[in-house]
C-alpha cells in the first residue's frame, strides 16, 4: 500500500490537483447516491413488496449506521492512514450493490427484502468508517481560507449532476415502462449498476487524492478521545445546534412528499417539478453563500439561511388551510424557491462549520461525533414521526376570529393544523430553538446579520449575477480548481511551494 501512504508535506501544486481530485469524487459518489438512492429505492423496496415499516426501517439504518463512527475514530487513530481506510472501506462498500442490483434475478419473494435489508445496512456500517477518515482527511487537505468556496463549488456541481441524472432516470424508466413492458425493477437494477459503476469510479479518484500526514497520538483510549470534543464548551454547544436542527428537519422533511401527494392530492409530476424548481435554486445559491462564509463566518451565513428555511416551514400548513385554494400552488411554488436558497446556505455553512472548528491534524474524534448525534437525531426524529403519524391522523387544533357589534357579526376561521399540520409546526418550533442555541457558539470572524445583510444589499450587479440562473450556471463550471490557493490569498511561505498551515 505504498501508494496510498500519507505524505509530510504537499506542495501548492499537489493540493490543488488534489482538491480537483475531491471535486470529481464528489461527482462519482453523489451519481451513485442518486441513482441508488431516494425515490428509486424506495419505489423498488415497494416493488419488492416492502410494507411501510420496511421503508422506514431503510430510512432510518444510514443515518444509525454513523454511531459506527465510534469505532472507525479507533480505526483511524490506530492506523494513522486515512486515505488507506477511507479507499479500502469505500471499495468494500460498493460492493453490497451489486446483490441489491442483483435481486430481481437471483432471490425468491421471501428472501429479496431479507437481501435488500442487510446489503444496505453493511454498506451504510462501511460507508460510516469511511465518513470518519475522510472528514479528517479534508479538514487537514482543505485549507482553511477556501472551505465555503470549495465546498459550494462541489455541492453545486454535484447538485447539478443529480438532476440531470434523475430527469435522464426518470425517462428511462417510463420508457421501459410504457413502451417495452419489460418489469420496472429490471430497470431499477440497471440504474443501481449504473450508479455502482460512477461509484467504483469515485473510488479510483479517492485513491489518487494526496493525503497529509495526520497527528497520530498513539497510546490514547478510545473513551478519551471520543470525550474530547465534549470538554470544549465552545464544540459542545456546536453539537446541541447541530443535533436539535438535523431533529427539527428530519422530522418534517419526510412528509412533503406525501403531504402534496394526499394531503393536496397533487399529481405526481408537478411533484417532481417543484422538487427539481427546489434544487435548481439550491444551485444558483451555492456559489453566493460560499463567498459568504469565507468572507464572514459559517455561523453568520446560517443566522440568514436558518430563519429562511423554518420560515418556510410554518408556511405549509397553510397551503391546504382548511383545503387547497387559488393561493395553494404560488405559495407552492414561494415556498420551494425559498427553501432551494435556504438549503444550500444552510447545508453549505453547516457542513463547514465543524470542519473549521475542529483542531487542525487531530479532528477526528471531532467531526465524528458530530456525525454520530447529527445522524442518531436525524434517525430517530422519522421513526418517532411515523408512529405519531397515524395518531395525529385523528387530531385538530382549530380557531376562529369573531367579531360582533350592534351592527353586524362575522366568524372567520383563523388557522385548522390537522395531521401533517402538526409535524410543520413541531418542527418549527424546535428550529427556533435550534437558531437560539446557535447564539452561543463561537466562530472566528462571525459578524451581527446586520452587517451580513449589509454587505448583501451593497453587492453591485455583477455580484448579484451569480443568484441568477444564467449567472449562477456559468460559475459552477469553472472547475477543476487550478490556481484556485492563489486566488484565495496563500502565499507561498518563505519562497517555497509549500501550502502554510
Amino acid at each position: 500500500m505504498k501508494l496510498l501512504r500519507p505524505t509530510e508535506h504537499l506542495t501548492r501544486t499537489e493540493t490543488e490537483q488534489g482538491l480537483s481530485l475531491v471535486i470529481y469524487d464528489g461527482l462519482a459518489t453523489h451519481a451513485l447516491v442518486t441513482l441508488t438512492g431516494g425515490v428509486f429505492l424506495v419505489a423498488y423496496a415497494l416493488g419488492l413488496g416492502a410494507s411501510n415499516a420496511v421503508i422506514g426501517l431503510i430510512a432510518a439504518i444510514p443515518p444509525l449506521a454513523e454511531l459506527l463512527q465510534i469505532p472507525g475514530v479507533g480505526i483511524v487513530e490506530r492506523v494513522g492512514n486515512r486515505r488507506l481506510v477511507a479507499v479500502l472501506t469505500s471499495l468494500a462498500a460498493r460492493f453490497f450493490w451489486i446483490p441489491i442490483a442483483l435481486i430481481p434475478f437471483m432471490a425468491g419473494s421471501e428472501s429479496a427484502l431479507p437481501i435488500l435489508v442487510v446489503s444496505i445496512a453493511a454498506y451504510s456500517a462501511l460507508s460510516a468508517i469511511k465518513h470518519c477518515s475522510w472528514k479528517s482527511w479534508m479538514r487537514d487537505l482543505i485549507p482553511p481560507e477556501i472551505l465555503g468556496m470549495f465546498f459550494s463549488r462541489r455541492m453545486t456541481l454535484s447538485f447539478t449532476l443529480g438532476v440531470v441524472l434523475s430527469l435522464g432516470a426518470g425517462f428511462f424508466l417510463d420508457f421501459l415502462r410504457y413502451d417495452t413492458g419489460i418489469n420496472p425493477l429490471i430497470g431499477y437494477s440497471a440504474l443501481f449498476l449504473l450508479g455502482n459503476a460512477f461509484g467504483f469510479i469515485g473510488t479510483y479518484f479517492l485513491a489518487k487524492t494526496p493525503e497529509p500526514k495526520m497527528t497520530v497520538r498513539g497510546g490514547i483510549p478510545l473513551r478519551s478521545l471520543l470525550s474530547e470534543p465534549f470538554a470544549d464548551g465552545n464544540f459542545r454547544n456546536l453539537l446541541i445546534f447541530l443535533c436539535t436542527w438535523s431533529f427539527a428537519i428530519n422530522l418534517a422533511a419526510p412528509f412533503f412528499t406525501v403531504y402534496l401527494l394526499k394531503r393536496l392530492s397533487l399529481d405526481i409530476t408537478l411533484v417532481i417539478a417543484l422538487s427539481i424548481l427546489s434544487q435548481v435554486c439550491s444551485i444558483v445559491s451555492f456559489s453566493f453563500w460560499g463567498r459568504l462564509t469565507d468572507r464572514y463566518s459559517n455561523k453568520s451565513v446560517l443566522r440568514l439561511a436558518g430563519p429562511l428555511f423554518i420560515i418556510c416551514l410554518i408556511f405549509w400548513p397553510f397551503t391546504g388551510m382548511p383545503e387547497p385554494h387559488s393561493l395553494t400552488f404560488p405559495l407552492l411554488v414561494g415556498i420551494h424557491i425559498l427553501m432551494g436558497i435556504s438549503t444550500a446556505g444552510v447545508t453549505l455553512a453547516s457542513s463547514t462549520i465543524g470542519l473549521k472548528m475542529a483542531p487542525k491534524g487531530t479532528a477526528t474524534s471531532y467531526l465524528a461525533s458530530i456525525s454520530i448525534f447529527s445522524s442518531l437525531t436525524a434517525g430517530c426524529a422519522p421513526i418517532i414521526g411515523g408512529f405519531l403519524v397515524d395518531y395525529l391522523a385523528q387530531c385538530e387544533l382549530s380557531g376562529n376570529l369573531i367579531w360582533t357589534s350592534p351592527w353586524f357579526s362575522f366568524s372567520v376561521k383563523a388557522f385548522q393544523f390537522q395531521h401533517f399540520d402538526f409535524f410543520f409546526v413541531l418542527a418549527f418550533l424546535i428550529g427556533l430553538y435550534s437558531l437560539h442555541r446557535l447564539v452561543f457558539v463561537h466562530e472566528r470572524g462571525e459578524v451581527e446579520e446586520k452587517i451580513v445583510i449589509r454587505a448583501i444589499l451593497a453587492m453591485n450587479p455583477r455580484e448579484m449575477r451569480n443568484f441568477s440562473t444564467a449567472g449562477g450556471l456559468r460559475n459552477i463550471l469553472r472547475f477543476p480548481l487550478t490556481g484556485v490557493l492563489p486566488a484565495a490569498g496563500v502565499p507561498p511561505e518563505n519562497g517555497t511551494d509549500e501550502i502554510p498551515e
